[in-house]
């Protein structure tokens, strides 16, 4: 089976569009169509419902998605080990993080990992902390910087971050020192990344707070803006925090939140040559 067929389709069903495959991975739209219907026909059975909207994969082809995903990563592994025995580094690295406080990091280290090994292309995908730990472990991903998860992987602290209160600048409690956990309980509540888990509804459910949710967003800048002009309160990543500081005000939380930030790699034996140098690089250059 032709690992870039594989690859396209799962590039597809990431994305809910071959032309969005096709921009993605540098090929005309018609092209990735004729690659899922060989692999269609190869696999004796439609992968793809297609519609106006998109596409999403078939029942069969779900079942069939940690196959092509392994596929796909021992093709990758085989390309790297053989490069490594000619003496080149070749290969692909996916790295994610939920925190864009690490993006001015990561493109200096890139720069850096380019230039003693050219041969290998590194490729940054975000999210939240639990929907990229699960990408590693589904071999979506190579490595990742994301909070404390449980789960079987390797792990290196890197610092620590903890949770804050957001609020608008004219705020009662502005002034205090610090914000009780419970009185996200009281007041209006613009909740980030609905319906997704978080460090922000983590803490919450470990301590047995329901917030009063009036609003809900998907982006952080637009949280913040709504907490500036007085529409509610939110929580954050202190790390995260940092971009957005006019109109509001942050306080930490009592109890106090903890949250330790780390990189995330699967055990030894299941990472890639090329991943394992980018996690020895990374971890010998951290200085965010």
């Amino acid at each position: 089976m032709d690992t870039e067929r594989c690859r396209a389709l799962l590039c597809a069903v990431e994305k809910g569009s071959l032309t969005a495959a096709a921009e993605s991975m540098g090929y005309t739209a018609s092209g990735i169509s004729r690659m899922m219907a060989a692999l269609e026909k190869e696999a004796g059975f439609p992968l793809l419902v297609r519609s106006r909207g998109g596409v999403v994969p078939t029942e069969e082809c779900r079942r069939l998605l940690p196959y092509f995903q392994e596929m796909i990563r021992t093709a990758d592994s085989f390309e790297q080990m053989t490069g490594e025995i000619r003496g080149l580094a070749r290969g692909t690295i996916r790295i994610g993080t939920s925190y864009y406080a690490y993006y001015d990091w990561f493109a200096r280290l890139i720069k850096d990992f380019e230039a003693e090994y050219p041969g290998i292309r590194v490729e940054i995908v975000d999210g939240t902390s639990t929907e990229l730990l699960q990408a590693m472990e589904e071999h979506r991903l190579d490595l990742c910087i994301i909070s404390r998860r449980e789960g079987r992987y390797n792990w290196a602290a890197l610092e620590q971050d903890q949770l804050l209160a957001c609020l608008p600048e004219g705020h009662l409690m502005a002034g205090k020192e610090c914000f009780p956990v419970r009185a996200f309980a009281e007041e209006d509540y613009i909740e980030l990344y609905p319906g997704r888990e978080t460090d922000n509804s983590r803490m919450m459910q470990e301590c047995g707070v329901r917030p009063k949710v009036k609003y809900a967003t998907s982006d952080n800048y637009a949280a913040y803006a709504m907490v500036a002009a007085g529409l509610g309160i939110t929580c954050t990543n202190a790390i995260i925090g940092e971009a957005f500081t006019e109109g509001v005000r942050y306080l930490p939380l009592e109890p106090p939140q903890i949250i330790e930030i780390g990189m995330a790699t699967p055990e030894t034996e299941e990472m890639s040559p090329a991943a394992k140098r980018f996690a020895a690089f990374a971890m010998g250059r951290f200085q965010r």
